[in-house]
């Protein structure tokens, strides 16, 4: 069995673990707000940002230098006593580190070509910062090691992926320990991106509310350190499915999506029911949504407890599925009440049908939780969590 043998994190809810825990207990996300002039048409738009402060990347590293990379290191800062452990007693080549991103550090790409062609490049740009492969290079490097390294980028599934990969790696002889996770920081493409597919909220985003009008984006990073080594926490089981639907629309049956959930189940020996919470992908467009519920009903009904939280950080993309496994970390072991869904502006969508949507004070029955991660092209993941018997 694999576990989750240290965790840390940064979002918009905090750059601490108790910072971060208090406030999803409480449902107050400081870091969300409304943010100008990120459009190119200038209106202010609702984002989830990291305002704690974040550490410099050393100058010997200044090739790497980038807001994705510092949000990295911030979380690796709240592990680095048990990353060190690992790597003094597994040895530099079987520690490999497997990172998921959508964006690594095209904001600094974006800085560097508003030059003009005539103009060199900004003093300490360095084309590397925005190659998509360089999260999990740069944590190589910082940590000295020579095991396994590599990033993903499946959208907003990729850090989910980042961790089934790391447990493929340990359970195929290829590595003793994994570093997992992932890194998003706020930038213009994306931004800009979501805006053309009309898909950004108008206001602070509303998951599975009736009037939801799309998302909020939002920068984190989560890192987790996976062992063999007993642990509170194990990874009890792990799906993903690749559906192929559409570029950017869910199956409208939500088949891959069910099916990743199916997976992770069977992989950990168990039922729906024994479920104690499901984080749901909950994005608060229309039609994710409405996909989503369809699988839940079809799964356990209104039977398990389930929300989304991306009201609380923002869809961090590719950082989203290491952020809400992370999150969903801290509630198997912290005594915090499970997140609820926001409708105090608007009701619930009724047309969902009857799913678990926790709209009041829940504590955690049952010492397992599934968290979903679905993905523009049809790439799904869902991560079963648990305190193992």
């Amino acid at each position: 069995m694999i576990y989750f043998s240290a965790v840390g994190m940064v979002n918009a809810l905090g750059g601490q673990l108790d910072e971060i825990a208090t406030n999803l207990a409480a449902g107050y996300a400081p870091g969300i707000s409304q943010q100008s002039p990120w459009l190119t048409s200038k209106q202010p738009i609702w984002l989830g940002q990291v305002f704690s402060p974040l550490p410099e990347i050393p100058a010997a590293l200044a090739a790497h230098r980038s807001r994705n990379n510092r949000l990295l290191m911030a979380a690796l800062q709240q592990i680095q006593p048990q990353v060190d452990d690992a790597i003094a007693r597994y040895g530099a080549d079987r520690v490999a580190v497997v990172m998921g991103t959508s964006t690594s550090g095209i904001a600094e790409g974006e800085q560097a070509v508003q030059f003009s062609p005539q103009q060199d490049f900004p003093a300490g740009y360095n084309y590397q910062q925005q190659e998509l492969g360089d999260p999990a290079r740069f944590l190589s490097r910082l940590l000295g090691l020579s095991g396994a390294s590599y990033t993903l980028s499946t959208a907003c599934s990729s850090s989910a992926r980042a961790i089934i990969s790391g447990q493929r790696l340990i359970a195929a002889g290829l590595a003793d320990v994994a570093l997992v996770g992932g890194a998003d920081s706020l930038c213009r493409m994306p931004i800009n991106g979501f805006a053309s597919l009309e898909a950004l909220s108008a206001d602070r985003c509303q998951p599975f509310a009736a009037d939801r009008d799309g998302i909020n984006i939002g920068e984190a990073a989560a890192l987790m350190l996976l062992t063999r080594e007993p642990a509170a926490v194990a990874l009890l089981g792990v799906g993903e499915s690749s559906d192929a639907w559409h570029m950017s629309a869910p199956h409208p049956q939500g088949e891959g999506a069910e099916r990743a959930m199916r997976m992770a189940l069977q992989q950990a020996g168990m039922v729906a029911e024994d479920l104690g919470y499901i984080n749901l992908h909950g994005t608060a467009t229309e039609q994710n949504d409405r996909v989503e519920a369809q699988v839940i009903a079809r799964l356990c009904g209104n039977r398990v407890p389930c929300s989304s939280t991306k009201h609380l950080t923002g869809h961090t993309l590719g950082a989203a599925g290491a952020t809400e496994a992370a999150l969903s970390w801290l509630l198997l072991t912290r005594a915090i009440p499970l997140p609820r869904q926001d409708f105090s502006c608007s009701s619930v969508d009724a047309s969902l049908g009857d799913i678990g949507l926790v709209t009041d004070e829940q504590y955690l029955a049952k010492a397992a939780i599934l968290s979903n991660s679905f993905a523009f092209g049809g790439n799904n993941a869902s991560i079963l969590l648990g305190v193992p018997q």
